[in-house]
C-alpha cells in the first residue's frame, strides 16, 4: 500500500521556507526510481533542512505520522543497498554544510552531515591536514552519506577504514530527539560505541547530523609504483609487501580488465601508492623495486601529473554510474587469496592488500554470475554483496548474502532505535 504524500507539512515551518516539502521533478522522480525503488515506492517529495533544529522538527513530524522517508546526503550513493519499501519523502543533509568546529592542533573537525567531501579537503588543505578517505563518487560525497555507506576508499591501506577516522558524532531519532556519541577528542571514550553501530547502517537507524573525524598531516610528496608479470610472483610479492616494514598509503591488485583500463598492460598488476616526505617515499619506491626485481617482475612508477591522472582513471573506471547496465559489488576475502580470485574475476575490479577488501563492476551480470561469484568468495571465508544494480534485478537477486544468527541481532537493534520503521525501510539486510 502507497504511503499517502504530505502536503501539509510546510505549514509546520513557517519561519523557514527553505524546509518546505517540494515535489520532485518528474526526471528526477525517475532517476531516483532507478537507483534506489521500483517507481511505485520512489519518493515524490523533498526537503532539505537548513540546520538541526529544523531536522528534528521534521523528524518529529514524520514520527508522529509514521512518514517513512529516506536520508540522502548528495545522492551519489542512493543506489546502493536495497530497494526501498513505498515512502513519499526524501530528506537531504545538502544544506547541513557547515563546518562546525576545527581544532589545528588537536587533527581533529567538527562537520554537519551535507559537508562535501571534496570542499572539506580545500578548507583542510592551508592548514596542511587532510580526512584520508577517497571513496568511490569522492567529488559528489558528502561525509554523512560516507559515514552511512562506510566507503572509505584505498586509503583504508594506511589509515584505515571510516570507523578508525570516525571520533564522535550526533544523530536524529525517529522521535526528533537528538543523540550523541562519542566526542571531539582523540582518547575520548565516553558513552556507547555507537559510531561502528551507524557506519555502513545506510540511513535506517538515524539521520546523521554532525560528525567529529580525525585528521592527518597532508604528505609532502606522493609516488606509485605498478607491477606485472608472473601471476604466482605477483602473489608472492602481494605477501612480501604485507609482511615487510614499507608502510604504504594504498595498496590494489588490480583485475586483468581493471588492468587494461588503466592502461598497465594486459595482466593482472599490483598498484602501490606511497605518500611522505619525498626521501622516505623515494627510499620506499626503490625497496619495492629491489623485491620486484628479484622475483623478475616488471615495475613501472608514476608522480606529479601521471600520478593524479592514473588514479583519476580508477575513479573513471570504478565509479561509472549506470545501474540499468553494469552492477557494482563490494566482496571481501582473505589477503593470501585475492590473486587466486582476481583470476577468475569477469570484471573491472581490485583488492586491497592490506584487507582483503575488494570491489568490482560488472557489464553483463545475471543470478548465476552472482552466485558463483559469492560461492567463490565463501570459499575463500569471504562474503560478496550487490551495491549498485537495476531495480529489478534487485528485485529478484539476494543482494546482501547474509544469514545466520546476525539478522535476528540486526532486526532486534533497528528495532530498538526505529521501531515505526521510518528511516530508509527495506534497504538494509534482512529486509529492515
Amino acid at each position: 500500500m502507497a504511503v499517502a504524500p504530505p502536503p501539509f507539512l510546510p505549514q509546520h515551518f513557517p519561519h523557514s521556507s527553505s524546509c518546505s516539502v517540494q515535489d520532485l521533478p518528474p526526471h528526477q522522480q525517475t532517476a531516483i526510481a532507478q537507483a534506489l525503488a521500483e517507481p511505485e515506492h520512489a519518493p515524490s517529495h523533498w526537503v532539505a533542512p537548513e540546520s538541526q533544529q529544523e531536522l528534528q522538527s521534521l523528524l518529529s513530524e514524520c514520527g508522529r505520522n509514521n512518514w517513512p522517508i529516506i536520508p540522502c546526503g548528495n545522492q551519489s550513493k542512493l543506489a546502493w543497498g536495497g530497494l526501498a519499501k513505498p515512502v513519499q519523502l526524501l530528506v537531504s543533509s545538502s544544506r547541513l554544510n557547515k563546518i562546525v568546529d576545527h581544532a589545528v592542533a588537536d587533527l581533529t573537525v567538527t562537520v554537519e552531515a551535507g559537508v562535501k567531501l571534496k570542499d572539506l579537503q580545500g578548507i583542510l588543505q592551508p592548514h596542511k591536514q587532510f580526512l584520508p578517505l577517497n571513496p568511490l563518487y569522492h567529488e559528489q560525497a558528502t561525509v554523512g552519506g560516507i559515514m552511512a555507506t562506510g566507503c572509505a576508499g584505498p586509503w583504508q591501506q594506511r589509515y584505515g577504514g571510516v570507523r578508525d577516522l570516525v571520533l564522535g558524532f550526533s544523530f536524529v531519532r525517529w522521535d526528533g530527539q537528538l543523540a550523541k556519541a562519542g566526542g571531539r577528542v582523540v582518547k575520548n571514550v565516553a558513552g556507547y560505541d555507537l559510531m561502528k553501530l551507524f557506519i555502513g547502517s545506510y540511513g535506517t537507524l538515524g539521520f546523521i547530523s554532525q560528525i567529529t573525524f580525525r585528521l592527518y598531516p597532508l604528505p609532502s610528496h606522493s609516488q606509485t609504483i605498478f607491477l606485472t608479470g608472473d601471476t604466482a610472483r605477483l602473489a608472492e610479492l602481494s605477501q612480501a609487501l604485507r609482511r615487510s616494514g614499507l608502510a604504504p598509503t594504498a595498496a590494489l591488485i588490480c583485475s586483468q580488465a581493471l588492468a587494461q583500463e588503466l592502461n598497465l598492460g594486459e595482466e593482472l598488476a599490483l598498484l602501490v601508492r606511497f605518500q611522505n616526505l619525498k626521501p622516505v617515499v623515494q627510499a620506499q619506491i626503490d625497496e619495492v623495486k629491489k623485491l620486484a626485481q628479484t622475483l623478475t617482475l616488471a615495475s613501472q612508477s608514476f608522480d606529479n601529473q601521471a600520478e593524479s591522472e592514473l588514479w583519476q582513471r580508477w575513479e573513471n573506471a570504478m565509479a561509472e554510474q549506470g545501474t540499468s547496465e553494469t552492477t557494482l559489488c563490494k566482496f571481501g576475502l582473505l589477503p593470501a587469496k585475492a590473486v587466486d580470485f582476481l583470476q577468475q574475476l569477469p570484471g573491472l575490479g581490485h583488492v586491497q592488500l592490506g584487507n582483503g577488501i575488494g570491489w568490482v563492476r560488472f557489464g553483463q551480470f545475471d543470478r548465476e554470475t552472482l552466485n558463483q561469484q559469492r560461492q567463490i568468495c565463501q570459499n575463500y571465508s569471504g562474503y560478496l554483496t550487490v551495491l549498485e544494480a537495476s531495480p529489478q534485478c534487485k528485485k529478484h537477486w539476494d543482494i546482501w548474502g547474509q544469514s545466520g544468527h546476525g539478522l535476528a541481532m540486526m532486526g532486534r537493534l533497528k528495532n530498538q532505535f526505529d521501531p515505526h520503521n521510518i528511516f530508509s525501510p527495506g534497504r538494509f539486510v534482512g529486509g529492515f
